[in-house]
């Protein structure tokens, strides 16, 4: 197992966002100490002195220096265990384009789902079906660009992307079975799909991202369809 010092991580097992982390540890072999925070009520007084900008998790705790958001640590965490598998690829173009749709997923994709919970109307919840699937099938023209042929966007291991991407998947299909709708359609998106199946059986990725029908539970014991923004 990797060292370098003592590493915690402050997370919900049901935050895609911590999950990305912990997927981007597994991958590198790295221990760490998993502190659970409540999703609904009150924060911990760590995780409050540990993001005080912002005040979600996750946070990975290195040496008893605090790095925030699940995307700029999962790059720290590529950047500083050096030993492990890469991250992030290793061309720079290559390396722009995994960022630019890792924040179209978190800027304007994700977050769709739950303006579908919040939505009015059917007219309404149908304009915001087509977005999701209109930006699933833009991300099968990047997976078919960016995989080369290979079972990942990072080619033959799960990278940037994939992580990016992938740390959805458990509140995605939790939203298919809860709603009925078929978001990735092998029809539609077949590399996608395959994709995902591939992901989800990543050894760095099992047992990280809890089962569906745990989420669908979670998610009608708290009147939601996704984990609210209270993690990034």
């Amino acid at each position: 197992m990797a060292g370098k010092g003592s590493v915690k991580l402050l997370g919900s097992s049901t935050s895609p966002y911590a999950n990305r982390v912990q997927i981007a540890l597994n991958l590198k072999s790295i221990e760490y100490e998993f502190l659970q925070e409540q999703i609904y009520g009150s924060k911990s007084e760590l995780l409050l002195k540990s993001n005080p900008v912002h005040k979600k998790i996750p946070v990975l705790i290195h040496e008893d220096k605090p790095i925030c958001e699940s995307l700029i640590i999962v790059q720290y965490i590529d950047e500083y265990w050096t030993s492990g598998p890469s991250i992030l690829p290793a061309d720079p173009y290559d390396r722009a384009i995994a960022r630019f749709w890792a924040a179209y997923l978190d800027d304007k994709w994700y977050p769709s789902f739950r303006e579908y919970r919040l939505a009015e109307g059917e007219e309404e919840k149908l304009g915001i079906v087509e977005f999701i699937k209109g930006g699933l099938v833009l991300l099968e023209e990047a997976f078919v660009k960016s995989s080369k042929g290979k079972p990942f966007f990072g080619g033959d291991n799960i990278g940037y992307l994939d992580i990016a991407f992938g740390s959805f998947m458990g509140w995605l299909k939790a939203g298919e079975m809860m709603t009925g709708l078929k978001l990735l359609d092998e029809s539609t998106v077949p590399g996608l799909a395959l994709w995902a199946e591939n992901f989800l059986a990543h050894d760095a990725v099992k047992g990280v991202i809890l089962d569906t029908q745990h989420l669908v539970q979670l998610a009608k014991t708290k009147h939601a369809l996704v984990v609210p923004n209270t993690s990034n």
